[in-house]
């Protein structure tokens, strides 16, 4: 009788500790697809940032062009 009851607690703390481990094992999973899709959130977003200052840099630096060759343009025309 002994032997039996100790063999059913062997395999109750069996089934618990596969439990544990399968609840472990899925946390640890969503905990990581969590992590993965802030990163890359993180760096698309960090991309956007960067091709927006290269869009704004271009049009400022069009905008100074534009205007030096329009008064060099003028200028002698002026005289």
């Amino acid at each position: 009788m002994k032997m039996r009851q100790s063999l059913a607690e062997l395999e109750r703390a069996f089934v618990d500790e596969v439990s544990l481990d399968r609840h472990r094992r899925d946390s640890l999973k969503r905990t990581t697809e969590k992590r993965t899709l802030k990163r890359e959130t993180e760096k698309r977003n960090k991309r956007g940032s960067v091709r927006f200052a290269l869009l704004v840099l271009t049009l400022i630096l069009t905008a100074v062009i534009v205007t030096v060759v329009m008064f060099r343009t003028l200028l002698p025309a002026a005289r």
